[in-house]
């Protein structure tokens, strides 16, 4: 994926130090990004919003956000907003906070897709006050409890369609993913959920699946304990992901990940036709092709 791009000409980053940010959603993302946010700087002051009494209680205690507050009490406090909850919560939630915010209050997301959130704010008399983004970083774990210092650093953070929104916005955003140390990276929506079909969607779905088949298969739990290496605990490691969150988006992605996985599984079905037949130089050949992803990955 190479889709970074030459910023146009703008002001500097001036916004000033210290901002009060609230954050909803005091998850892996959200309370990672809030812990590293308040030490680096970013942030003088963070405000928690979550619906569930446990995660804000335990986010409080642990030190994630300075306090927490209703969703409501918290939006005029803020100087930006980041929702940090599933997609399908997110595309709910956005109109409305849109609606009680205005310059120079801004606001961002961090949902893997896109092509469902800037539909529903199409029109919005707030909309270039939103940043859509996404930091593509995470773990296999969530709630307050997985949050990380450092989960953030070197990885990439996608703005998308950043001519919607205002320059100074765009500016703030920017600002926030540079003070956790992350790679800028612009494109439109469409295209982004069109990559991360491809980078991320389509690893979580056949992680999901081998753990599936080895425990259908499998009936021996110890066995699968006992004996399971390295290589079969990276490639079903995603299989411990929430499926809150990653239901609605496969939902909201299925189109970029139905056209993902029929090269996939067309793939698969190559590997058996040769296994079964026993073709050595054909399967070599498709596993030497395959070795060229080190090329592109490194390592």
């Amino acid at each position: 994926m190479n889709e970074t791009m030459p910023a146009p000409a703008q002001p500097p980053h001036d916004i000033r130090p210290g901002l009060v940010l609230t954050v909803v959603g005091l998850g892996l993302i959200g309370g990672s990004m809030a812990i590293d946010l308040r030490r680096r700087g970013y942030a003088r002051h963070v405000i928690g919003v979550d619906k569930d009494p446990l995660h804000a209680a335990t986010a409080l205690r642990i030190g994630l956000v300075d306090e927490i507050a209703a969703l409501e009490e918290a939006l005029p406090r803020a100087d930006v907003v980041v929702v940090a909850v599933p997609v399908d919560a997110t595309v709910e939630i956005l109109p409305g906070i849109l609606d009680r915010i205005e310059a120079p209050r801004v606001v961002t997301d961090v949902a893997s897709t896109k092509g469902a959130i800037v539909g529903v704010l199409a029109g919005h008399p707030r909309r270039r006050r939103f940043v859509p983004s996404h930091p593509m970083a995470g773990t296999e774990y969530s709630g307050p409890w997985a949050a990380l210092s450092g989960l953030f650093d070197s990885k990439a953070a996608i703005l998308c369609d950043r001519e919607d929104s205002d320059v100074d916005a765009v500016a703030r955003i920017e600002t926030l993913y540079e003070a956790l140390n992350m790679r800028l990276v612009h494109m439109d929506a469409k295209r982004h959920d069109v990559h991360v079909a491809y980078v991320s969607h389509i690893s979580h779905v056949s992680s999901f699946a081998l753990a599936l088949t080895v425990l259908d298969k499998e009936r021996d739990e110890k066995a699968i304990f006992d004996l399971a290496s390295g290589g079969f605990s990276s490639s079903v490691r995603l299989a411990k992901s929430s499926a809150d969150m990653w239901t609605p988006i496969f939902q909201h992605n299925s189109e970029n990940v139905l056209s993902v996985l029929d090269v996939y599984v067309s793939k698969l079905v190559e590997f058996r036709r040769r296994i079964a037949d026993k073709s050595r130089g054909p399967l070599h050949e498709m596993i030497s092709d395959a070795n060229r992803i080190r090329r592109v990955l490194g390592g």
